[in-house]
């Protein structure tokens, strides 16, 4: 069973997720403010986290930020629709995807579902190897660890399943449509443009020395992404002196 926790100020509405995803088999834990979280998810095992933009004591951004410091938990943001520049920043911060009440119940479930399914695959176990390589960006799938110079990235569950699409392809375009479906293993949803491209823009800073001139993720400008295929550097002992 999963644990979920929603964090969120309104009670009704912890309650309704409450009884949607308790349908669904998951377990939830109950937070209604940011300084409840932090501390439930101190000591409890949390799979995925629903939590709030607009809240007392801490906020949801402020949240995010102390969770990002030392967790990858795959975070599900609720925002109303007024909160168009929160979302964002949270998505920028390391947010997974977001939810804008009111919210449709069978949509809630479904991102619940996708960021789940996303997460148990980035934790599975590989039996053969699994490793991606272009230039000096490595990602190992066997230990689900991304190293550019030698230095260990740290990304996001998200994040991490959209660059390693993207290895897996390299010198192939994709469309944000096609990231979409095949990271998130279901038809795309209008709306979700701005996810895919902050998510993209996010992993640039993480794996680029210069974002805006990126040496791996390349963007093919009314296409989509790539990343760039890129002979690893080797150099030749016996020419060094």
């Amino acid at each position: 069973m999963y644990n979920i926790l929603v964090c969120d100020d309104d009670k009704e509405i912890v309650q309704a997720i409450e009884i949607y995803l308790g349908k669904e088999g998951y377990h939830i834990l109950k937070a209604y403010n940011g300084k409840q979280a932090l501390e439930i998810l101190e000591k409890n095992a949390v799979h995925l986290l629903i939590l709030d933009i607009m809240m007392p004591k801490l906020d949801g951004i402020e949240t995010l930020i102390q969770i990002r410091k030392e967790k990858s938990l795959p975070v599900i943001m609720l925002s109303a629709k007024s909160e168009d520049e929160d979302k964002i920043e949270g998505l920028n911060l390391g947010a997974d995807d977001y939810v804008t009440k009111p919210f449709n119940s069978l949509e809630l479930i479904a991102r619940v579902n996708s960021c789940i399914r996303r997460y148990t695959k980035l934790g599975a176990v590989e039996t053969t190897e699994n490793i991606f390589q272009t230039g000096e960006l490595i990602l190992d799938d066997n230990l689900k660890k991304v190293t550019v110079d030698g230095n260990e990235i740290k990304l996001t569950p998200t994040e991490y399943n959209i660059l390693r699409f993207l290895m897996k392809n390299e010198g192939k375009v994709f469309s944000i449509e096609q990231i979409y479906q095949s990271v998130w293993n279901e038809e795309f949803l209008y709306g979700n443009e701005n996810v895919i491209a902050v998510h993209i823009r996010h992993i640039r800073e993480k794996i680029e020395i210069d974002s805006k001139n990126p040496k791996y993720l390349k963007v093919i400008w009314g296409i989509g992404y790539k990343i760039e295929k890129i002979e690893r550097r080797i150099i030749d002992e016996k020419k060094k002196f």
